[in-house]
């Protein structure tokens, strides 16, 4: 057992110097060199009450234990404000399970051992934008550009330059709106496809496309109404430039360019969705603007746990639902206590007409992702959520490999929630859908840039 060498307010008194001077992540010693060193234990860098969330509560809440409106207040300031309200107002159930303290599984291998080998190399050059080494027109090499960032602008560099940490993926979704009464009004299929040309594990350049960063598609296979939908989003590498957007709707026959800036709208009726949510970072990093770390701390989030994955519990991975006036409204969700979360805002400087006045975004520092993002509108009433889990595809049922042999790592669901008209989207990536497609995390062999990823390609899965 080790010995205290501090008294409990340590740790707040260090988090509120680090919003103060910027510092780096860790509290008894700096955590990524801890975790270079190591190779996965972080418990070197945290007291023992940031890595327990019975000691951290002085014993109200333990591993084991569910959070409920009778003992939230025991946990209030470990939530973000919506997720609080949600327990406190919807009858929203939270398990808790114990703290993670092996940061390997917290990514898949490939990209942690990217972000090690590239430590340091990312610089900001003079237009705004990432480039390896300070050379600009040399794209990101792979793996977090800020590891131990200490700004808001590389915080969002680190979720932005990419999302899913592969540099292909394809997630079979299944988004469920539920109406404010509890109960869901549409059932969407959906099929989501990321393809990183830059900023890349494999340290190469697809097919030539150094200026642009990723190219990303969500067409939909059900129900018939939407059916045939779909999106592309060209996304370039400078961050001062908005994506081009292409869309395909069977009643319309033909792909047309849509306007860019209108990222915050529904993609089809009745989700709460919209592509400026998309991983806490829908849009391009200079086209939001004021920066700012606004707090740093410990927070209950579900970032790493195996819990939230259903792979061998249940043929489509779906988890059981509570609260809610019907039950329905929020999945199952295990979380745990981050010992150190990053929490930014920004406002989108670049949409001038944008419903939304501010962002906060909370990110666990020991992987540089999101746990939830909050929004606000333009009045600066709170909005919207944006909630996510992550974690390995392993469990003791289950599990699913990468191409390294190790168990490989990706979001399992979302909650979309919708504050102030009391819808909720929940996004859910499943195994496979009706349609046939399935979840993937490397391109397989297939021919996916052709398949998924060009304007003819939106038009003939639309048919």
């Amino acid at each position: 057992m080790r010995i205290r060498k501090y008294d409990f307010n340590f740790s707040r008194r260090s988090f509120m110097e680090k919003v103060a001077t910027g510092a780096g992540a860790g509290v008894l010693a700096p955590l990524w060199p801890t975790i270079a060193n190591s190779a996965d234990d972080i418990s070197k860098a945290y007291p023992d009450e940031l890595l327990s969330i019975e000691m951290y509560t002085k014993g109200k809440i333990k591993p084991g234990d569910v959070i409920t409106a009778a003992n939230v207040e025991a946990v209030k300031d470990l939530l973000e404000p919506i997720a609080y309200q949600q327990v406190k107002e919807h009858g929203r159930r939270i398990n808790i399970v114990q703290s993670n303290k092996d940061v390997t599984k917290l990514f898949n291998a490939t990209y942690l051992k990217k972000t090690l080998e590239n430590k340091g190399r990312a610089k900001i050059g003079a237009d705004g934008n990432v480039w390896t080494d300070g050379k600009e027109g040399s794209p990101w090499v792979g793996g977090l550009p800020f590891p131990d960032a200490n700004d808001g602008f590389q915080v969002q560099s680190n979720l932005t330059l990419n999302w899913g940490r592969h540099d292909y993926s394809q997630y079979a979704a299944q988004a469920d709106s539920l109406s404010p009464d509890g109960e869901v009004g549409y059932r969407h299929e959906l099929v989501w496809c990321e393809l990183n040309t830059t900023a890349r594990t494999d340290g190469t350049v697809f097919q030539g496309h150094s200026d642009k960063l990723r190219f990303q598609s969500v067409f939909f296979t059900a129900p018939n109404d939407t059916k045939g939908s779909s999106f592309l989003s060209i996304w370039h590498y400078d961050q001062r430039k908005f994506p081009d957007l292409y869309g395909y709707f069977p009643a319309f026959k033909r792909v047309r360019q849509f306007p860019t800036n209108q990222r915050f709208e529904p993609l089809v009726p009745g989700v709460t969705f919209f592509l400026s949510d998309a991983w806490a970072a829908g849009d391009p990093i200079l086209t939001w603007g004021n920066y700012k770390v606004v707090k740093r701390g410990p927070m209950l989030g579900a970032i790493s746990g195996h819990h939230n994955w259903m792979g061998g519990k249940h043929a489509t991975w779906v988890p059981n639902t509570n609260g809610g006036k019907k039950g329905k409204t929020f999945y199952d969700t295990y979380m745990e206590l981050i010992p150190e979360v990053i929490v930014f805002s920004a406002e989108p400087t670049g949409y001038p007409r944008a419903p939304v006045g501010r962002k906060e975004v909370y990110v666990d520092v020991r992987n540089m992702m999101f746990t939830s993002q909050v929004t606000y509108d333009r009045r600066g009433q709170i909005w919207k959520q944006f909630e996510a889990t992550f974690g390995q595809l392993k469990n003791d049922k289950a599990e699913v490999l990468a191409a390294d042999g190790k168990p490989d790592w990706t979001w399992m669901f979302c909650h979309t929630h919708d504050i102030q008209s009391g819808r909720m989207t929940r996004l859910l990536q499943a195994k496979n859908l009706a349609s046939g497609y399935k979840s993937k995390y490397a391109m397989e062999g297939e021919d996916v840039y052709n398949k998924y990823l060009t304007p003819s390609a939106m038009s003939r899965l639309g048919t």
